[in-house]
């Protein structure tokens, strides 16, 4: 491989993260909510991804998810676990993510040698995480690995995710962005999601959004179109480069050749999810 090790685990993340997120789209995670008597779509989000953490109050998941609103997570926590128990909770989402990928990806791909060999690269590459300030991915790393190869897969996926994202929140501390402002600057890069979608599924008034878009622009880092001054685009790719240094250890792990391996075989199974419909229209910028 002829690009840094940080860029290769940026391209690796890249395949990998479609297979973890595309839970959170699903009819399936709704459904098995459901069931648990948890209906509402931000109450299942959050319940799900917080469920490792254990019974934890609004604070603690403010803190870690970072993009949300605190009195959007007041909202639903700590009061959501009044109504399904986080093991419950653990165990409803594996079987989403179960009937996601098998609906999308197919019986014959789940249980492909390919399946399995992306799954044991994954876990190789999450074993070089730590977890010293990461708590999203250390309360994951405490959970049982699955024993099918897909789920292994979901799971190795999910650890990746949270470890770059923990250390991505600190970039952000670092450079001062708040959690309307991340959001602000990142969809303006190109790469994030839809801005009005981001605003409204992290509970930001529009008020509070037309705020952080002033104070950008008082930094010198959004122009009055909502565009990226240079000094934006730099600062946003000093965020992402940073956060490449702090999200090495995985892949240098896991070694040149398998990083590219893993990335080819994740990029496949989220192509064929992306095709299958996995992702709504309306969540791309």
């Amino acid at each position: 491989m002829t690009s840094p090790p940080s860029r290769a685990g940026r391209r690796c993340h890249a395949a990998l993260n479609p297979l973890h997120s595309l839970l959170y789209f699903s009819p399936e995670l709704p459904r098995e909510m459901a069931a648990l008597g948890i209906g509402e779509q931000t109450a299942a989000y959050l319940a799900t991804r917080a469920a490792p953490l254990g019974p934890v109050g609004a604070g603690g998941v403010t803190a870690a998810f970072y993009s949300f609103r605190p009195g959007l997570v007041a909202r639903h926590l700590p009061g959501v676990w009044e109504r399904a128990r986080p093991d419950a909770v653990l165990d409803a989402r594996l079987r989403a993510a179960d009937g996601v990928l098998r609906r999308l990806l197919g019986d014959r791909v789940v249980e492909s040698p390919q399946m399995a060999e992306a799954a044991e690269l994954a876990l190789r590459a999450a074993a070089g995480c730590r977890p010293h300030g990461r708590p999203l991915y250390a309360a994951n790393a405490d959970l049982a690995t699955p024993h099918a190869a897909h789920l292994r897969l979901w799971h190795a996926a999910t650890l990746l995710r949270e470890h770059r994202g923990d250390g991505h929140v600190a970039v952000l501390l670092r450079e001062g962005l708040d959690p309307a402002e991340a959001m602000i600057s990142h969809a303006a890069s190109g790469h994030g999601q839809h801005p009005e979608w981001l605003r409204e599924t992290r509970g930001w008034s529009e008020q509070e959004w037309q705020a952080a878009q002033g104070r950008l622009r008082e930094r010198g880092l959004l122009t009055p179109d909502g565009r990226l001054t240079e000094d934006g685009v730099a600062l946003r790719k000093a965020i992402e480069n940073e956060t490449d240094r702090l999200d090495r250890a995985p892949y240098e792990a896991l070694g040149a050749e398998g990083v590219a391996r893993l990335t080819d075989l994740a990029a496949g199974f989220a192509l064929t999810a992306a095709k299958g419909g996995a992702f709504p229209s309306e969540v791309t910028g």
